[in-house]
């Protein structure tokens, strides 16, 4: 596998010459500021550069290249494989109730014996995360490693895009699968937050929207929590999200951590970047500085170091709340995560509205809050 990694700003162009890495085995990366939807030429360049690869990317809250956390850029991966072959799969969402469909038909198209993982990118907005990952699973086999996220727009919430066919769409879930017996791909997502506050059951809730908490209009006991910070929503709700755990569940049991995407005053719901089941016990977090920065070293920790040597792949998915908790110090659990990283790997990444993975194993998850890592790598022979 030969690799390179580089960078685009407006200001000054490309960080160095587009490699020549060109092939139908070539997968190219490219995380970007929200503004180059409006702006694609440098997706072009990326065409012109590439025309057999296969190329995917999203729009974000931060870019990530190596460990500097960069804003008004793009960040660019491209890797060649020697025997590994790669197939993108797209879907359009016009509305989140489509968002199984999605999973379904892209995991369809990707399926194959040979199948080890597959990269997901979605738009941030118009997409039900939980239903597009239960769409993915209900497809392909646990042994197939699917990670990938949620697009951002900042902290604006407005409109988000993925690529598809090299150029920015809002409403688009792409998908590209990677096939054959010499890659090795590993995966981490942790959090750091913690919990406050009563466990709570949700009483009322459709999909991804949850209207009542022990009864009482989640948006309004939600507001009692936040005080003078409700103003700011749904923003400030990324410094408070929930935890939740499925019915019946044990208190030791895995949460997952659910991050707010809009707020509805006339019936006081919430809808978030996952579903909330009836029935489910919830419960508020906070941050913790030095938990979250430790969190991110501890996803790096998870991931496989079986991989051997030669270039490995590493793509960072951290949650846009987190960055706006760490505010100047998001730059530590970059380089946190780097560190616990094998020797060698080139990373880039983004800030998200979700982070797709599996747990230490099992099947892939929807998480919110996280730092969530992937590690891509071809054996020799």
């Amino acid at each position: 596998m030969q690799l390179a990694t580089l960078s685009y700003t407006a200001a000054t162009g490309w960080s160095d010459t587009l490699p020549g890495l060109d092939s139908d085995r070539t997968l190219v990366i490219a995380f970007g500021a929200p503004g180059f939807g409006a702006d694609p030429r440098p997706f072009d360049d990326l065409a012109r550069a590439f025309p057999g690869a296969s190329i995917v990317g999203c729009s974000t809250a931060g870019e990530i290249i190596g460990t500097d956390l960069r804003d008004d850029s793009i960040v660019v991966a491209a890797a060649r494989f020697e025997s590994s072959t790669l197939r993108t799969a797209s879907a359009a969402v016009r509305a989140s109730e489509e968002s199984f469909t999605a999973g379904q038909d892209i995991a369809r198209r990707l399926a194959d014996p040979a199948l080890r993982g597959v990269l997901v990118l979605s738009d941030g907005l118009s997409v039900n995360g939980s239903e597009l990952v239960r769409g993915l699973n209900s497809v392909l086999p646990p042994s197939v490693v699917i990670t990938g996220g949620l697009a951002a727009d900042g902290d604006r919430f407005g409109a988000t895009w993925v690529l598809d066919e090299g150029r920015p769409a809002t409403g688009i879930v792409r998908g590209v699968g990677l096939y054959g017996d010499a890659l090795r791909i590993g995966h981490g997502s942790m959090g750091g937050w913690d919990i406050f506050g009563p466990e709570r059951t949700v009483t009322r809730a459709r999909a991804n929207v949850l209207y009542e908490l022990d009864g009482r209009p989640a948006l309004d006991l939600y507001k009692s929590y936040l005080g003078e910070l409700s103003g700011g929503l749904p923003a400030t709700g990324l410094l408070f999200p929930l935890a939740i755990r499925p019915a019946g569940a044990r208190p030791d049991d895995a949460s997952l951590v659910r991050t707010i995407l809009a707020v509805d005053e006339d019936d006081q719901s919430m809808t978030f970047a996952g579903d909330m089941p009836e029935g489910a016990r919830a419960q508020l977090m906070r941050a913790n500085v030095d938990r979250l920065i430790e969190g991110a070293a501890d996803a790096a920790l998870m991931v496989d170091r079986g991989a051997g040597a030669g270039p490995t792949l590493a793509l960072g998915v951290s949650c846009v709340g987190r960055r706006l908790v760490l505010g100047e110090r998001t730059q530590e659990e970059i380089e946190a995560a780097v560190e616990c990283l094998p020797d060698g790997v080139q990373q880039i990444g983004f800030y998200s509205y979700g982070e797709i993975s599996p747990h230490a194993s099992g099947l892939c998850e929807l998480h919110n809050q996280t730092m969530t890592l992937t590690t891509i790598h071809e054996t020799a022979g």
